[in-house]
């Protein structure tokens, strides 16, 4: 990275080493999350007897030359941890008691001991504030903390036959650590039918233990829900100004990032504003158009908490406060196709069967319109080599459920017969967001429906009884979402 800053003179350098106050020595009060975080390392720990774990949370990432993105933690670190630090690398080790040990890797304070507290701008405490030192860390989280500068002994000791490893996190953990090859000589090490993916095993579990969420979690999300229904109702009383620009799009985007940063840590992902065809657009990302009366507004937002749980919630908004009859029409479609989604979830349930649920009404719909050249049935039949199957999908491209959590599609990792084919299970969090697109140019549907794009999003948590809809405080029958916008347009 090329800099053209000044070198600080001698005489400057040293006045800067002196004449500062000692750091007053603070213990701080127990972060919330430690002791659910102590569980889930316990948890981890049943998984991987006598291994050792590494997880980092990864490190700054360039933006432009010498600027950086904002740093946001590897999901599963923090999940273990609750520290947001960058370059922090937490490791597990098998203890004598036949759990893990785990001690936590990170950076010191900046503080005056060295030139770095204003000479380095991307660490130091004049350029980006001061962060909390090792002492004041380990006390908060509840977990035995260390210099980062020791990290590099520390990985150098570890045998890559006996330890698994995040990777793709932090380049210098990857390299010091490298993949346990299959043939490498291991006599103290039961032989395993694949040793190249016991570090995607690991990730895999991670992803699966993070499928249930402990009551922590559900309480964190149900804050980033709440500020995201605010977020909500502060666009719609926007959404008048917004017709006024020509990229009111931007307007309505701004207005709800501006709630995401006041009562959460960002938006959980790009938050995604489209008005008119643009909603026929599955990401609209680029959110620049114009806001017209007449049309409909998808929005697809979901405010992060402090906590780095988000929300992800989509409602399509009538421009001028209420439907058109074509535009109810289609709208109350997707709604009972929701509403039937919704209802599928409970424990037990397989986790496709929601999507099953909201498909069967959206078919029959297509095929009461006259817009599916097949029979319900043919269309919906599961067998992706069935000569017919699948052609609604046109019209609605997307799965209708993914799991919430730390990530907006959170538990990637896990595999199928955990997630995608598995059941539900009470604690788990997951959408249910049907919709359907038609696009401008699709001839195939009456010039009328021509650009409609339409999708409804709630996040559902599985109770033992059922389901709660963590979201419910934001309307979704077509006549609730015009009075709730009336009554937000005229406060």
């Amino acid at each position: 990275m090329a800099s053209h800053d000044q070198q600080p003179p001698a005489a400057f350098r040293r006045f800067m080493a002196s004449g500062w106050a000692p750091v007053p020595t603070v213990t701080p009060a127990r972060d919330e999350a430690a002791p659910y975080t102590a569980k889930r390392r316990a948890l981890l720990s049943t998984r991987f007897p006598a291994e050792t774990l590494v997880i980092p949370s990864g490190g700054l990432r360039v933006r432009a030359n010498d600027t950086d993105y904002p740093f946001r933690p590897g999901s599963d670190f923090f999940w273990l941890t609750g520290c947001h630090e960058p370059d922090a690398v937490v490791i597990l080790q098998p203890s004598s008691a036949g759990d893990h040990e785990a001690v936590l890797y990170v950076a010191d304070r900046s503080d005056r001991s060295s030139p770095a507290f204003y000479a380095d701008r991307r660490y130091g405490e004049l350029w980006v504030g001061p962060r909390p030192g090792i002492r004041e860390r380990s006390a908060a989280i509840e977990i035995e903390c260390r210099p980062l500068r020791e990290l590099t002994d520390a990985l150098a000791r570890l045998s890559p036959a006996r330890t698994r490893v995040v990777r793709g996190l932090d380049a210098t953990v990857d390299r010091q650590i490298l993949r346990y090859s299959p043939s490498e000589p291991n006599r103290s090490t039961p032989a395993v039918s694949n040793p190249a993916d016991r570090d995607l095993e690991l990730a895999q579990t991670l992803s699966e233990l993070r499928l249930v969420k402990d009551e922590h979690e559900i309480s964190m999300l149900e804050n980033a829900v709440a500020a995201t229904v605010l977020g909500f109702c502060e666009c719609v009383r926007e959404i008048g100004h917004a017709t006024t620009l020509p990229n009111g799009e931007r307007w309505l985007e701004g207005t709800f990032w501006r709630r995401a940063r006041v009562d959460g840590n960002d938006v959980g992902y790009g938050s995604i504003v489209a008005c008119g065809h643009h909603a026929t657009i599955l990401h609209w990302a680029r959110d620049d158009g114009p806001v017209r009366r007449g049309d409909l507004a998808l929005l697809d937002m979901g405010v992060e908490s402090r906590s780095l749980y988000t929300a992800d919630i989509t409602r399509t908004l009538p421009v001028d406060g209420h439907f058109s009859d074509v535009q109810r029409q289609v709208y109350d479609v997707v709604q009972r196709a929701q509403q039937a989604g919704i209802d599928a979830v409970r424990p037990g349930a397989k986790f496709g069967d929601p999507h099953r649920m909201a498909m069967r009404v959206i078919a029959e719909a297509l095929h009461g319109w006259g817009l599916l050249p097949v029979s319900v049935e043919e269309s919906l039949a599961e067998d992706p080599q069935a000569p017919k199957a699948g052609l609604h999908r046109r019209y609605t491209l997307h799965s209708t459920s993914h799991m919430l959590g730390l990530d907006v599609h959170d538990c990637a990792q896990a595999r199928d017969e955990t997630y995608r084919d598995g059941p539900l299970v009470t604690g788990m969090v997951l959408t249910v967001e049907p919709g359907l697109y038609f696009q401008p140019d699709d001839i195939t549907v009456p010039p009328e429906l021509r650009g409609i794009g339409i999708r409804i999003e709630d996040d559902i948590l599985v109770t033992a009884d059922g389901r709660r809809n963590l979201s419910e405080a934001l309307p979704r029958t077509a006549t609730a979402v015009e009075n709730w916008m009336a009554r937000h347009q005229t406060a």
